[in-house]
């Protein structure tokens, strides 16, 4: 089974997108939050189910529509592992910092 990684900044991201659920009165946030974990569980069992992007990085598509979230990640074959860089909502521009991760 592949391992999960996540870059420090996902905490991060989770914080700002519970943050955003919660302020917009959304029905069930600490469901969506739990969905979002786990769909990236699901890259333990098949690591390049997103599709490729740049730099070697691919994107994971969580959910649909107006609750829909990306996890920007990296699969390393070599040691059997995925780096999750950056989770963001689908109507956000980009990854938070995700540049710098």
């Amino acid at each position: 089974m592949t391992r999960i990684e996540l870059a420090p900044g996902v905490v991060e991201d989770f914080a700002r997108i519970l943050e955003h659920l919660v302020a917009n009165a959304a029905e069930a946030p600490a469901n969506r939050m739990r969905e979002i974990i786990a769909a990236l569980d699901i890259l333990a069992l098949n690591p390049l189910i997103g599709r490729p992007t740049d730099n070697d990085l691919r994107e994971l598509i969580i959910g649909r529509g107006a609750h829909g979230y990306l996890a920007l990640y990296r699969f390393l074959d070599d040691i059997d592992t995925v780096f999750v860089i950056g989770v963001s909502s689908q109507r956000e521009a980009g990854y938070a910092e995700s540049e710098g991760r």
